[in-house]
């Protein structure tokens, strides 16, 4: 199960960053600017949590961040996400 769930897992962060880039993209801010306004001091973090490179993703003060700087709504980045429920094994 827990191959599943990293690959559920990583389908969840590649659609989000996606989708942050799609609203960065469409406000002309470029992936430094962006950074910049979040308090970051390089491009690391946006670059590679867009892609979901080296298993870097956003957390939920970042989505609340870019949202805001954005101003989009927060649920924006979680278009297209699908939860699929698993089967548990509780015993």
């Amino acid at each position: 199960m827990a191959d599943k769930l990293d690959d559920r897992l990583e389908k969840f962060y590649k659609t989000i960053g996606a989708n942050v880039k799609k609203k960065r993209v469409e406000k002309k801010l470029t992936q430094l600017q962006l950074s910049e306004l979040m308090n970051f001091r390089s491009v690391g973090l946006v670059s590679q949590a867009e892609l979901y490179l080296k298993k870097q993703h956003f957390n939920l003060k970042h989505l609340y961040l870019i949202a805001s700087i954005l101003e989009c709504n927060i649920e924006d980045f979680f278009e297209g996400v699908d939860i699929v429920p698993f089967e548990w094994d509780i015993n």
